[in-house]
């Protein structure tokens, strides 16, 4: 009787163990830290208000990706019109691609004739979005805004 009692006890442990470890490496792939790359175009213009408007792509490296909009509002001492093509960005932060929607805070000194270039970090909470592209146009100022990313539909 002894003997089916500590062999009952320690099968209701080792399931108890069991359990209790799934729901552990559960929570830490949901912790796992996803790393996203943002392809876009961008284009705009600004005379003291800042307007930009463009399209891009998103993809993570868990597998997720969505096609997306983005605009740029903001004000400051600016002017010009520019364009930038193939502008890359690093996102970082996020445990998945929704992390990545949302309004970046923005701030930057541009300048350029002809050829512009444009190298930003902007924040939302952690995450982080560096961008980096160049482009055309003539753009001179100092402007403070902010940077938008939502799903295209």
């Amino acid at each position: 009787m002894i003997k089916r009692s500590m062999g009952m006890a320690a099968l209701v442990l080792a399931c108890a163990g069991a359990m209790s470890a799934a729901p552990v490496s559960t929570a830490r792939a949901a912790d796992a830290e996803v790393k996203c790359d943002l392809s876009f175009s961008l284009s705009g213009w600004s005379a003291i208000y800042k307007h930009a408007s463009g399209s891009g792509t998103v993809v993570c490296s868990n597998g997720e990706r969505a096609k997306v909009k983005i605009s740029l509002n903001g004000g400051g001492l600016t002017a010009g019109k520019y364009h930038i093509d193939n502008g890359k960005g690093d996102i970082t932060h996020v445990h998945g691609i929704k992390d990545v929607f949302g309004d970046y805070a923005q701030a930057g000194a541009e300048a350029g004739v002809v050829k512009t270039g444009e190298a930003q970090v902007l924040t939302k909470g952690t995450v982080s979005l560096a961008l980096h592209g160049s482009g055309e146009g003539i753009n001179l100022g100092v402007s403070v805004g902010q940077f938008t990313i939502t799903k295209a539909e």
